[in-house]
Parts: C-alpha cells; structure tokens; sequence
C-alpha cells in the first residue's frame, strides 16, 4: 500500500510516517494522506490477525478525512483513485489554510456553555477590528460538553481570553494550519469536486455513516456530494456515534475497532457511550502483534 501511495503522491510517504520531521508530517498536505493510508494497513493488519472481524463488519465511519478510508474499506472507493482524491483535498485545503489568519480551538464547556453565543460575540469582536465577513463557528461535535471552534485567529483568541464568560473549562488551540469544515475552505471545494467527478463510486457493500448528516450513504451521488459539502461543514461526530449505537433496551452492543493513528475516536467514545465503548479495540498499522494480541 505505502509503494502505491509512493507512486500516486510523488513522494516516499513511509519513510516520512516513520522518520518524519514531525513539522513535515503535520502540515495537511501530508497528514492527510498518512492518516489515510495508515488507517486502511490498520485494517490490512486486522484482516490478518482477525479475518472474521472484517468479514463480519456491518458499519463503518470515519472522522474527517478518515471517511475516505472509511468508503474505500467499504467498497465504494478503490485505494488509488481515493488516495489521489484526498491528495487532491489536502493540497487545497493547505492552501485556503494559508490565505487567512485561522485556526481551530477545542473546547470543553459547563452544561451551561452557548457556543453559538459565544461565536456570535467572537465575530462581532472580529468586526470591531476590521476583519470583513468574521468567520467562527462550532466546526466539530465530538461528545457531550466537548467541541472544536473554528475561524479567524482573532475570534478564537477572544474566546480563550472570555473562556468563563462562555462558561468554558478548558480551551486548546489544535496544531493544525487553518479553520477545516468552516466556510473558510471554500476555495478547497472545487479542486475536491472536480476531481469526484472523475472517480467511479460504488454503492457501499456495508453502511458507511456520513460526517455531514450523521446519516447512512445511500448511493454512489451521495457519496459524491457530501465528501464535497465535508470540507466546509461541521463534522458531526457525536451525532454520527448516536446513529451507530442506538439499539433497543437489553440489546447487546456490537464490538467496534479503531483503526488507524491515535486512539482519539475510543476516547470520544467512551465519553458518547460507556456500554458501546466497553466493546472498543484499537488497531494501529505501525504497533507489532505481540501488543495486539495482549
């Protein structure tokens, strides 16, 4: 997979995965496609150790950019065609970063926490210095009580200067370039389109969940149109790993696996749903057996 990757990218992606530098591997253009092709040799490696894991899957979703692999591993997509797509987005997303001042703050309130308020204030700050057309807005529901604000630098440093006014416990700027999933990656919208146009896409052989609706893709134009709408639309995480888990009272919960960098999403899941998250395996593509297996 990581020859392929070589070949449709340009560039050695393994040994920057492996060696780095670290600054290199962050920036979007090359995180993305890594986080992509890591995930699915995650999933190469389950099938290896638990083929009857795979075999049975009924669901699958990603966060992000991980819903690329999340319709490849799904059938949808084929591996090549969807790496050059999520090339093509995180080029273009690096550059929309690159044009603004932006930024993205993870946020964890009180009960009492009004993001869309405290947003609202954000720009108003924005337009009181000048900055026409102030982006900030909730561009990822993660659990209860936990979001990332995305937009203009300016906004976001106004809420962590007003955290207790918002009710905010903790605020964290995330190490990434620009405000993804706001309407400040607009001009990434195109480049993705274009290149959509040109891939087939299959109906999925399993439901893969959207991040844009929290809804199952249901033909292969949907997929088309809402990996498009991605881009510039809040990822609704939480939302999604509600639809995933709803079952009637006294039905047991599925076992759910992690594939891919970080255990981010296992977190989030044990904060969305305790009993679900009780069944919860994480599966890294770079870790040996010997881990899993323990």
């Amino acid at each position: 997979m990581y020859r392929l990757a070589e070949k449709v990218l340009g560039y050695d992606l393994l040994s920057l995965c492996l060696e780095g530098p670290r600054d290199v591997l962050d920036r979007t253009q090359h995180c993305q496609p890594a986080v992509f092709v890591a995930s699915l040799a995650a999933v190469e490696k389950l099938n290896h150790l638990q083929p009857e894991v795979v075999e049975r899957c009924v669901a699958a979703a990603g966060y992000s950019v991980g819903e690329f692999a999340a319709l490849v591993f799904a059938g949808a997509l084929g591996f090549a065609e969807a790496l050059y797509a999520v090339k093509v987005r995180a080029e273009a997303m690096q550059k929309a970063s690159e044009a603004v001042p932006s930024g993205m703050l993870s946020v964890v309130g009180r009960r009492e926490a009004n993001y869309k308020f405290a947003c609202l204030e954000a720009r108003k700050h924005c337009e009181s210095l000048g900055i026409e057309n102030p982006v900030c807005t909730v561009s990822n529901y993660l659990f209860p009580d936990s979001r990332v604000i995305a937009g203009h630098l300016q906004a976001l440093e106004f809420l962590q200067e007003n955290a207790r006014k918002y009710y905010f416990k903790r605020t964290k700027m995330l190490p990434v370039s620009g405000a993804f999933h706001t309407s400040l990656m607009e001009p990434a919208v195109e480049p993705l389109a274009e290149v959509l146009k040109s891939i087939e896409i299959q109906k999925p052989l399993l439901c893969v969940y959207s991040n844009v609706d929290g809804k199952k893709y249901m033909h292969s134009k949907h997929i088309e149109k809402l990996l498009v709408k991605q881009v510039v639309s809040p990822v609704l995480w939480e939302q999604t790993m509600h639809s995933v888990y709803e079952r009637k009272q006294g039905t047991e919960f599925p076992y759910t696996y992690e594939v891919g960098p970080g255990n981010q999403l296992g977190a989030i899941l044990k904060q969305c749903n305790l009993k679900a998250w009780k069944q919860y395996k994480h599966v890294d593509a770079l870790e040996d057996e010997e881990a899993v297996d323990t």
